[in-house]
């Protein structure tokens, strides 16, 4: 194995610390600015009394003194009113900071109850892994990364958990991660902005069909040209006849022209504009986000690319969302009474339209890469996070030239630090599979979603939950949670062998494909049959994964599993046991965890149903479990 990756994420306090003291921070900020708040809103509805009663009073009684100072008040009166809101705003700003550094104590200690579950997305029963290693849903492994704050970051976040990258993708997100990880004002910021967007966030999707789409005004130039020659030619006219030079009020005539254009074949314009107008709406949310990546100086090579992306003419994608702001503020509502006169004069909605078109050639393409810019920052940030809170876990070394899984300190990423006991754990070479073995609770499940949730972290390009890990680009699979389905008519055996055969043909797809080894991990498997069968087909199974070069970890309760001399020579063995005690009301067992050479030499089942209180006698164990 090569050497230890150095820590990530130092800092001189413990993450915990750091979080307690900028949460009390946050929390001094909007009680302040709370109190602040009220005060402005009493004084607001004072002088909006006093104004109103000076003015009336004025008025009535014909002094200008009073009226004009009531005026005054008024004034004061709507000033307060923008500094209200710019006060609503902070202490909205610091509400949510303290939330998110209390839900980032939270997080460190694993206290899933008190985190919000905001994730949509969800595991299917089909996948690979997701459903076994608790990747989605509560007290998973999402859930703990969940400081992206956009549908674009969830979903991007989402697939890189779903997906082993590539080496090189990998070393590329892994030094993004490492430079992101102490700069916590910046990843704050980044979950700020986000959520700032409200509980529903703005669906980017009606103003990506609009900028992506056709251009209506492109297919109809003469339109353009008609709009442009009758504003000059209307302005001409009109200047003309004010002047004397002509007689007749000839300017009429193009206005006429002008309003009949709009009332028919530019009410599409005016449909396209309030379409791009709508869509906009929602989509600007995203600028101060964009704006944020952009002004940052990074120094990783994938945080230069992701801030190149967002550039467009030599402008960063929020600069051209405020152009695209100011088309839209100059949209005229049909409802206005000045609608009629602007198309009448200068068929406003046409040459406005042109003006978003262009918009729309320059960078409405590229509104889509700017949202994947967005969803790839936030994932970097929410594995950063990771590297923050975990100083002493390492960023793994991803190689095609490893050719086993090695671990030091190994240990399951979703446990609570002051519980989790970390392994050394080697799973490969080819050839070879690693068989735990252990009484029942003392850890063999544990030890394999620690190596697959470790994984996921891995291919994601995060930091993982060990001292050092070096593996190969692998395609992982698992069969840990089969069940049964009645609706599908599929017993329990029938699903795990469902199950195993999609595991079989990954391992075949892999050694075909060659870029990726498939490392499976099996826990218990086939127990929907008896003893006898349930080794012979497991024996199948594993050895032909060997034979495939597949990397992987089988646990088992069948302590003869690896009897036969060609599964002994593949197996390399390890167990875990407990330790049982006579205590005051019974026997009492412990568990270390801590994994050991060879195959386990003890069971505990009969244990545990005496110390939960299941006795019934050697020869009346079996009688509640006949049937009638």
């Amino acid at each position: 194995m090569q050497s230890e990756h150095s820590a990530v994420g130092a800092t001189h306090l413990p993450a915990s610390e750091v979080y307690t003291e900028r949460a009390t921070r946050f929390e001094r900020a909007c009680d302040a600015e709370t109190q602040r708040w009220n005060r402005i809103a009493n004084i607001r509805l004072f002088t909006f009394l006093v104004a109103v009663a000076a003015i009336g009073w004025g008025v009535w009684q014909g002094i200008p003194l009073f009226w004009v100072g009531g005026i005054v008040l008024l004034a004061v009166f709507f000033g307060l009113v923008v500094y209200h809101n710019i006060i609503g705003k902070q202490k909205q700003r610091h509400e949510e900071l303290w939330k998110i550094n209390v839900e980032a104590g939270n997080r460190i200690s694993r206290k899933w109850d008190a985190l919000p579950l905001r994730h949509a997305v969800r595991a299917e029963a089909d996948e690979p892994y997701a459903a076994d290693l608790d990747i989605f849903g509560r007290a998973s492994l999402f859930q703990l990364l969940e400081t992206v704050s956009t549908h674009v970051g969830e979903a991007t976040l989402g697939r890189w958990l779903r997906d082993f990258a590539p080496p090189h993708t990998i070393r590329a997100r892994q030094e993004a991660v490492a430079e992101l990880a102490p700069l916590i004002d910046l990843r704050d910021e980044l979950a700020l902005r986000g959520r700032l967007m409200g509980e529903k966030k703005p669906d980017p999707a009606r103003f990506l069909s609009w900028a992506e789409g056709d251009r209506w005004l492109a297919h109809r130039p003469w339109l353009l040209w008609v709009a442009r020659v009758n504003t000059v030619l209307f302005w001409t006219l009109a200047l003309a006849h004010a002047s004397g030079v002509i007689g007749y009020p000839l300017w009429f005539l193009v206005a006429a022209a002008n309003l009949f254009l709009s009332g028919t074949i530019g009410r599409r314009a005016y449909q396209i504009l309030t379409q791009a107008s709508a869509g906009e709406s929602g989509f600007k949310h995203y600028a101060a986000s964009f704006e944020l990546i952009s002004h940052t100086d990074f120094k990783a090579g994938a945080l230069k690319q992701l801030q190149e992306r967002l550039k467009v003419g030599g402008l960063p994608a929020h600069a051209q969302m405020r152009r695209l702001q100011r088309l839209s503020n100059s949209i005229w509502p049909a409802s206005s009474q000045l609608y009629l006169v602007i198309q009448a004069v200068a068929l406003w909605d046409i040459q406005l339209l042109s003006a978003l078109e262009r918009w729309q050639v320059a960078a409405g393409r590229h509104a889509r890469e700017w949202l994947d810019v967005l969803g790839e920052m936030e994932a970097l940030s929410a594995l950063s996070v990771l590297a923050h809170d975990n100083p002493d876990w390492a960023f793994p070394d991803v190689s095609p030239e490893a050719v086993s899984l090695e671990a030091r300190g190994l240990g399951h990423p979703l446990l609570p630090g002051d519980v989790r006991v970390s392994n050394d754990v080697t799973v490969g070479p080819p050839g070879t599979f690693l068989m735990v073995s252990g009484s029942n609770m003392s850890g063999k499940s544990t030890l394999l979603r620690a190596i697959g949730v470790n994984i996921v972290l891995a291919g994601a390009g995060g930091p993982v939950c060990a001292s050092a890990l070096r593996l190969p680009p692998v395609s992982l699979w698992t069969s840990m949670r089969v069940a049964d389905s009645l609706e599908r008519g599929v017993s329990f055996f029938m699903a795990e062998l469902q199950r195993l055969k999609k595991v079989v043909d990954a391992a075949r797809a892999c050694r075909e494909g060659g870029e990726r080894r498939l490392f499976y991990l099996l826990d218990e498997i086939l127990q929907g049959t008896n003893t006898h069968e349930r080794q012979i087909a497991a024996r199948r199974v594993i050895m032909y994964l060997a034979e495939q070069g597949a990397l992987g970890a089988v646990s088992t309760h069948d302590l003869g599993l690896a009897d036969p001399p060609e599964v002994a020579a593949a197996a390399r063995s390890v167990h875990f046991t407990e330790t049982i005690r006579r205590g005051q009301s019974g026997p009492e067992m412990t568990f270390d965890y801590k994994l050991r050479p060879g195959v386990a030499t003890s069971t505990n089942a009969l244990r545990l149903m005496e110390i939960v209180g299941l006795e019934l006698g050697e020869g009346h164990a079996a009688s509640p479990l006949r049937g009638g």
